[in-house]
């Protein structure tokens, strides 16, 4: 060995020799559980700055300095309430799509080359289809009492959309759109050759035929109403939806928005129940 090894050796055992424990200066760490709230308002209020959160943390039972806070969400990468507030193209539209139904018509071609005309609306917010009538002759008064019949359906249930965007078609006449004006909902027609402008209800059409009505003949009417009602149903309270964090229209909620999440499944609890014959299938857990 060196002397240089001999005398670096005996200051590393004088340094631990003589090293005691450090007491840490200032005022205890913040909680990072109390960090998480922080955060956690911050985010869902982008309108609150810090002054703002620290009394909803009073308000919770919490006491923390505003300057502490303020440094949270420094250190969070969270920036000041005016900048927070400005939302993006994808937050405009998720938000106005709570207030917006789109309608349309589904044509169906019996086994004997007889046409049948579906109208139906979808829910921009939830996804959720409502199946308005099937006729062989959309005219004029049978679209309006359609028209009549959802608004109806809607009250019922204390739903207050307030646009209707339809397209171009000769069946929505001047009476239909006046239905709707008369409750307050602007009535917004379509770009000519635009399908992106319906794009629900033009994916909503593309679905039902892919998954259903492209895999089967139908003979009348009444065989149309039903299949149509089954897979209607199916397609509200069953399927999962990407744009509904992979959650049904009519999903009942959740015991917390994050959701339930199971370490191990048992398979012989898993059940298949068909519809249609077969046609579709789904999938729940046995009680």
């Amino acid at each position: 060995m060196t002397p240089a090894t001999l005398l670096r050796w005996h200051r590393e055992l004088v340094a631990r020799r003589w090293t005691y424990p450090h007491r840490r200066r200032g005022r205890p760490a913040t909680a990072s559980a109390v960090r998480e709230l922080v955060v956690r308002l911050a985010r869902e209020n982008p309108a609150w700055g810090y002054r703002r959160i620290q009394g909803e943390l009073v308000g919770l039972g919490v006491t923390l300095a505003a300057s502490t806070v303020w440094r949270i969400l420094r250190e969070a990468g969270i920036e000041p309430a005016p900048k927070r507030l400005k939302q993006s193209w994808a937050e405009f539209l998720r938000r106005q799509a709570a207030s917006i139904v789109e309608c349309d018509f589904l044509t169906v071609d019996t086994l004997f080359f007889k046409r049948f005309y579906v109208l139906f609306f979808i829910e921009l917010a939830t996804r959720r289809v409502r199946l308005a009538g099937i006729t062989t002759n959309p005219d004029g008064s049978w679209v309006t009492q359609q028209a009549r019949n959802l608004l109806m359906q809607l009250d019922d249930e204390d739903v207050r959309p307030l646009f209707l965007i339809r397209d171009r078609d000769s069946k929505f006449t001047r009476e239909f759109d006046e239905v709707f004006r008369c409750e307050g909902i602007r009535v917004i027609k379509a770009p000519v050759r635009a399908p992106k402008a319906r794009a629900h209800a033009e994916r909503w059409v593309g679905t039902v035929r892919r998954e259903c009505l492209d895999r089967l003949l139908i003979l009348g009417r009444r065989q149309l109403q039903h299949v149509l009602a089954a897979y209607v149903a199916h397609y509200n309270e069953h399927p999962p939806h990407r744009s509904l964090r992979q959650r049904p229209p009519r999903a009942t909620p959740m015991a917390s928005d994050e959701g339930l999440i199971a370490d191990v499944i048992e398979l012989d609890r898993v059940r298949r129940r068909d519809l249609l014959g077969g046609l579709i299938h789904e999938y729940d857990l046995a009680g």
